[in-house]
Parts: C-alpha cells; structure tokens; sequence
C-alpha cells in the first residue's frame, strides 16, 4: 500500500504541479515513509558478562552510498553510548541483515537499547530494549533520544558501497 502512495502522491506532484517546493515536500514524505522500514528487529546474544556478543537483525531503507545503515549502537535508558558496530557499506540486496558486535561491555541484568542509524535519515524509531537476562521487544523510541550520540566517536569514515 505505502509504494502505490508515494507513486501516486510522486506523479501527482510531477504532472500537476510546476512548484518545485511542492515537489521536493513530497520527495520529503516519500523518504518518512520508507523510514518506517529501518529498525532493529532481532538480537541473538552469546558470551559472558561484559564481554557479549550482540548478533542483531537490522532493515533499512538502503539504496546505496547516498542512503543506508551505517551503524547500529548499545545505549543504556539514559541515552549514554556503550557500544557501536560501524557498518562499512551498504546492503541494497540484502534486507534484513544481521551483523555481530563483540565485547559489549554490559551486566546480565542491564536494560538497554539496540538502534540502528542510517546516514541521511538519523536514528530509526524501531528499537530493542531489554537485557541478556530477560531477552529484548521491539520497542519504539523518538528518533530525538540522545540524537547528540551521532557525533560521538567512533563514526564511520566512509561507504564501500
């Protein structure tokens, strides 16, 4: 149903409309609609106490260099970074994707979140929050939480592809 809605809102726009505001404001909800796509959906744990290993299930909204994930992250229900996985190229072909981070340095009984970012999107709204010990839910977090954490190190130094 979203596809046929943004193609027609798109040809709307194209055919009836020469103001070119009015065509980018449709290429904008075009792009929040394909946003409600990206998120954490899965998170396999293995390993010991402050040294796990998160293997997490990501979609995205990934066409390319221009646009995709670019990294997921471990925060804690403050907002505090406690691990990032940068991921190095993009997955066009390949949705959903998992990717493992290792060495997260939580207790079995820390409550958090697993999110994912994506370049020119920002933070997804679907998360995973729980703990090791009582395993994670899919949850929906504002894409504002500690939205400052897209500064902090490490970040990605480029796209393969």
């Amino acid at each position: 149903m979203k596809p046929l809605v943004i193609t027609l809102i798109s040809f709307w726009f194209i055919c009836c409309s020469t103001d070119k505001e009015k065509m980018l404001a449709a290429e904008s909800d075009a792009a929040g609609i394909l946003f409600d796509k990206a998120g954490v959906i899965e998170i396999e744990i293995s390993g010991e106490e402050n040294a796990y290993t998160f293997n997490t299930t990501v979609i995205s909204p990934d066409t390319g260099c221009d646009q995709y994930a670019d990294w997921w992250e471990v925060i804690d229900l403050k907002g505090n970074l406690i691990y990032r996985r940068i991921l190095t190229h993009s997955h066009v072909d390949e949705q959903p994707f998992s990717r493992s981070g290792a060495g997260i340095p939580v207790t079995e009984g820390t409550q958090v979140y697993v999110r994912v970012h994506v370049n020119s999107l920002g933070y997804a709204p679907e998360v995973q929050k729980g703990s090791v010990e009582n395993g994670f839910m899919a949850a929906q977090l504002d894409s504002g939480f500690a939205q400052e954490l897209e500064k902090e190190d490490p970040l990605p130094s480029g796209c393969a592809f």
